[in-house]
């Protein structure tokens, strides 16, 4: 590991802290996180979710962890990596005059293609993304040229500094330069904010901790978990195209996934008081009970296969969506 990792490691923030913020920049922030949410489903690209496969992510998630970087920085840095790609597939598709819907249409091999064109360079711009999204947490580690270089020279790599530095602005150039993107964490870390400040009594650092490792496990388990959630929507194990086409909003929307991930923390932490919880979750977003139940079941199937909210709703009086 480089000197510059070393030398600034044992600084590294021990986590959030809870209880210490005004009530109206808490309102403001989440009236912010909303609207920016709302946003993004609203221009949700038909290709959303294609970069994120278990492979990649993990991959991320094993290179933030050996450069010593921040649970932001590496959710960061799958957003850009993913944000970054869509726009490169747009662009070729664009120059070359053909269809990004081309994929959805049974043009299966005009995917294939775009897909080559792409991976000669994947690795140095996903290596490029995590530099960018280590510098957004400035009292973080910020990976710095010798480390990526290092890196990539013992894949077999022969990058150049130069080409490094043209890689991040190719891909600050794509995106516009608008690379601050709120990451699910800050969804989650507001929404335990604004529950503090309503009176639930949780224990802040272990929730918290949950959290993150739910969250890593939901985006390494992305597909297998909304492919159940999708099931338990429509209430049939083979859903058309056209149904899965219509549940990307769903698998893009921060704000279920962010409540998703508190609710299940707390049943699998403090079940007692998982039910008032999700009541908590449902007026502050607006996000129905149910669907907050169906995910966190949606999750716990694939977590443990054990006692799950479904069963838990139950033994409330309170009716709950049959699976099998």
């Amino acid at each position: 590991m480089g000197s510059q990792v070393q030398a600034t490691s044992w600084c590294r923030d021990p986590g959030p802290i809870f209880g210490e913020i005004a009530p109206e920049i808490i309102e403001d922030t989440l009236i912010h996180l909303a609207t920016e949410n709302e946003q993004y489903l609203s221009e949700l690209s038909d290709q959303a979710g294609c970069f994120k496969e278990t492979q990649i992510v993990e991959f991320i998630f094993l290179l933030s962890e050996k450069w010593h970087l921040d649970q932001s920085a590496r959710y960061q840095a799958v957003e850009l990596l993913e944000r970054f790609l869509i726009k490169q597939v747009e662009q070729i598709c664009k120059s070359s005059g053909g269809n990004v819907k081309s994929r959805e249409q049974g043009q299966g091999s005009s995917w294939s293609a775009l897909k080559d064109q792409i991976y000669d360079t994947f690795v140095l711009r996903l290596v490029s993304c995590i530099q960018l999204a280590s510098k957004l947490s400035l009292h973080y580690n910020i990976v710095n040229s010798d480390t990526a270089l290092k890196f990539l020279q013992s894949l077999k790599y022969s990058y150049t500094k130069q080409e490094l530095l043209e890689s991040e602005l190719a891909v600050l150039k794509t995106l516009r330069f608008q690379i601050n993107v709120s990451t699910p964490l800050a969804y989650v870390e507001l929404l335990l904010e604004v529950l503090g400040h309503n009176g639930c009594l949780l224990p802040a650092k272990p929730l918290h901790q949950m959290c993150m490792q739910l969250l890593d496990f939901s985006y390494l388990t992305r597909d297998t978990i909304y492919d159940t959630l999708l099931k338990i929507a429509i209430e049939n194990s083979t859903p058309s195209k056209l149904q899965v086409a219509k549940f990307l909003t769903v698998k893009e929307d921060f704000m279920l996934l962010a409540v998703g991930i508190i609710s299940t923390s707390v049943f699998i932490l403090n079940p007692g008081q998982w039910k008032q919880v999700v009541e908590h979750l449902n007026c502050i977003t607006g996000i129905t009970s149910q669907s907050i139940l169906e995910f966190s079941y949606a999750a716990l199937k694939h977590i443990a296969g054990s006692t799950t909210p479904q069963q838990r709703y139950r033994s409330c009086g309170t009716n709950a969506p049959e699976n099998s």
